[in-house]
């Protein structure tokens, strides 16, 4: 499945796609913003590994690469949740820095968003930034998503504790 919207693609990873999304991830301006799954640095390796994990699973398609003009720039993800939480899927997503302000992740998440309420059976969407993510917050807002709560001391990324955010969008909310 690859999702084209005004020229941002959505496209399920391959493991060819290891040193793309290395070069991608390998800067900590990107891994500053993310949970600390990502590793910082990020080597070719860490990407093959993260690889082996999301597609063997990836049906329906969960993880895309992000790709403008034949060139991958980021990742999002829809992380389905369960238990009680079971109708709320989570998106997560990062950018190559010299993208950054180009409206590439507004696109990005208008398209993962239609294609979660389109595929899975939920009925809300959400992302949580760090509250100083104000790119990130920015796209959000962009693609119709509604902030929710600002979450105080609720993180700690290097060694720093921060702020999150909640922003979400429902299905009864969402425009096709």
């Amino acid at each position: 499945m690859i999702i084209d919207y005004e020229g941002v693609i959505l496209k399920p990873w391959s493991y060819s796609d290891a040193p793309a999304l290395a070069l991608v991830a390998n800067n900590k301006r990107v891994t500053d913003n993310l949970r600390d799954g990502l590793p910082n640095p990020y080597y070719e390796k860490d990407a093959l590994d993260w690889l082996g994990i999301v597609i063997p699973g990836n049906d329906p398609t969960r993880f895309f690469s992000i790709t403008v003009e034949n060139r991958i720039v980021g990742s999002i993800g829809i992380v389905e949740k369960d238990n009680i939480y079971r109708k709320n899927c989570e998106i997560g997503y990062f950018l190559a820095e010299d993208q950054w302000g180009k409206g590439i992740m507004t696109k990005a998440i208008k398209a993962a968003t239609r294609h979660a309420f389109n595929t899975f059976d939920i009925v809300r969407l959400y992302a949580e930034p760090f509250a100083d993510n104000a790119g990130s917050r920015r796209a959000l807002e962009k693609a119709g998503f509604i902030h929710e709560a600002t979450l105080k001391n609720y993180v700690i990324k290097n060694g720093i504790i921060k702020d999150s955010c909640i922003y979400r969008m429902l299905k009864e909310e969402f425009r096709n």
